[in-house]
């Protein structure tokens, strides 16, 4: 097991030290299992209100109503799971030693497209090369 890293409260990766140093790295092994941890709470207590809210409702419009609710509920579960998937492979990058890294070109991501979207895996003008062919070739 290695030695724990010391990090400050108020601390920022900067620019000017080394990229994806042991502090970068435990700032965003961090600020990624405490999104984690925040959307497995929030699933926990929608799966709660759903087993709670079975309930037999008599007027057809209400229970439409709930049941679109219900559904949008799911729908944002599901894009919630997803993004589980996504933090759990951002958590094994850093563990990999590969985290920070855009996976088309090698360069580093830049630290504050990192901090916005620590799940990222390309830099931003990689990303936006790939939106691009993707869109080019969903119109044919």
């Amino acid at each position: 097991m290695k030695a724990e890293v010391f990090l400050p409260e108020d601390y920022r990766p900067a620019e000017d030290e080394p990229f994806m140093n042991e502090r970068q790295l435990e700032y965003f092994r961090r600020k990624l299992n405490a999104w984690k941890d925040d959307l497995l709470n929030e699933s926990r207590s929608t799966v709660a209100v759903l087993q709670d809210d079975t309930r037999n409702i008599p007027d057809v419009a209400d229970r439409a109503s709930e049941e679109t609710d219900r559904a949008l509920e799911l729908r944002t579960r599901d894009r919630q799971r997803k993004l589980i998937a996504k933090i759990d492979a951002a958590l094994r990058r850093i563990d990999e030693g590969e985290f920070g890294y855009c996976e088309m070109t090698g360069d580093p991501i830049s630290l504050k497209r990192l901090d916005a979207r620590p799940i990222a895996t390309m830099t931003l003008e990689a990303q936006e090369r790939h939106e691009r062919r993707e869109k080019v070739h969903r119109d044919d």
